[in-house]
């Protein structure tokens, strides 16, 4: 079964994450997904379908269903998470930030610390 933010994000008749789909969810700007997805902003316009771009959104999905189960399913909290509350450890970057940086794999390891029953 596919994670509900995951279901809210995917294009059904492409069957890709829709870039437009996540700025919504997101409540960002679709310049600062290509931001985030380290993209410039034609390409989630033109080649949403693109590998590259899929792998970028699918990472920022990850961030958020994963919040989303830390924080007992409330989506909305996970949001506000992921733009606005520093990470301990990082400098007091954000989540948003640190994929801004290119380090979605260390919002992730963060996760699955907390998961695992780590503090931060």
């Amino acid at each position: 079964m596919l994670s509900a933010f995951l279901d809210q994000v995917t294009d059904r008749r492409g069957g890709f994450i829709s870039p437009q789909r996540v700025s919504e969810a997101l409540h960002l700007p679709l310049t600062k997904i290509a931001r985030l997805a380290k993209v410039h902003r034609n390409t989630l316009t033109q080649h949403p379908d693109s590998p590259v771009v899929q792998e970028r959104l699918g990472d920022i999905a990850r961030i958020i269903t994963t919040a989303t189960e830390l924080l007992r399913g409330e989506q909305g909290r996970a949001i506000v998470w992921f733009k606005h509350q520093p990470l301990a450890g990082f400098d007091g970057q954000t989540a948003e930030e640190l994929v801004a940086a290119g380090h979605s794999d260390a919002v992730l390891i963060h996760l699955d610390l907390l998961r695992e029953g780590s503090y931060a």
